[in-house]
């Protein structure tokens, strides 16, 4: 099977994020934050679990106020909106999105922040962006993204010398673990029957593209276990909330639970979940860690 052109991935993948912000608000936290937070301690709940988990991107960046961020595949608008109220950033989000870009404008424009955010509806791969930017997010966005090498190229022509990226991405463990498990009917059915398009890869194929693209890499933390504690939680919603689920989007909560049960039951085992650090400097940082 060939892979799909950026459009048709594109297309594919945003059948789930066309989904109404209702659905999502049911097992996400009150940021709709889709991906991993992280957990201090036993006593953290969601809520708090995806701001510490803002704030840890905002660190690794080396964010201090003020500074030019994009985010490539914005979600629902969670981090765009922490670090333009909470850092004072002047933030770009893309999204593939319609009803996402008009969530996000309308939760700027309640929490008096409009004029820092600027949207980009489209695949990231087709959409003018301005830069240079101070720094650049993909929170589990390129594993939608058929070639993350050329997306990655982009991203680095988009950052001043000394910009920083940030990417998060869920990987198979090894290649024997991607040779064993990527075409299995459990995979699909997350990879192409929620997502339309996704391509988990090793962490060694993400690091090669980074690499390739001219990054030095500045970090790697491990958040498999917060993922696994994430996603428990988001099932547990889901499953207490089916009738819910089923009103706002009929037929979606069979699938749906179905998704969140097969993607925490591999975490370590065929799957993990990494932070990746990068800074868009051959020589690297220039501090002493």
């Amino acid at each position: 099977m060939t892979a799909p052109t950026p459009h048709e991935a594109y297309q594919a993948t945003n059948r789930h994020y066309e989904l109404p912000a209702e659905l999502f608000g049911i097992y996400l936290d009150r940021r709709l934050k889709y991906s991993a937070g992280l957990y201090a301690d036993e006593h953290t709940d969601l809520d708090q679990a995806q701001t510490d988990k803002l704030h840890f991107v905002a660190r690794q960046l080396g964010l201090t106020g003020g500074e030019r961020l994009l985010d490539i595949g914005c979600g629902w608008g969670s981090l765009i909106l922490f670090m333009a109220q909470e850092y004072g950033c002047r933030v770009t989000g893309v999204t593939p999105s319609r009803p996402q870009a008009e969530y996000i404008r309308a939760q700027a424009e309640k929490t008096g922040v409009a004029d820092l955010v600027t949207l980009e509806l489209g695949a990231f791969t087709d959409v003018e962006v301005a830069g240079p930017f101070d720094a650049v997010t993909l929170l589990g966005s390129i594993v939608h993204m058929p070639n993350r090498t050329a997306v990655l190229r982009k991203v680095y022509g988009l950052l001043r010398h000394g910009g920083a990226m940030y990417l998060s991405e869920s990987c198979f463990r090894d290649h024997a673990a991607y040779e064993e498990f990527s075409r299995r009917p459990g995979t699909r059915h997350v990879t192409e029957g929620i997502f339309g398009f996704a391509d988990m890869v090793p962490l060694s194929v993400l690091v090669e593209a980074v690499e390739s693209a001219g990054f030095s890499l500045t970090g790697l933390t491990d958040l498999t276990a917060h993922y696994h504690r994430t996603i428990e939680e988001w099932e547990r919603r889901a499953e207490a909330a089916r009738d819910r689920v089923e009103l706002v989007a009929p037929g979606m909560s069979e699938p749906l639970v179905r998704y969140l049960r097969t993607a925490n039951a591999g975490w370590g085992y065929t799957t993990k979940h990494y932070a990746l650090g990068a800074m868009k400097s051959r020589m690297g940082p220039t501090e002493a860690p």
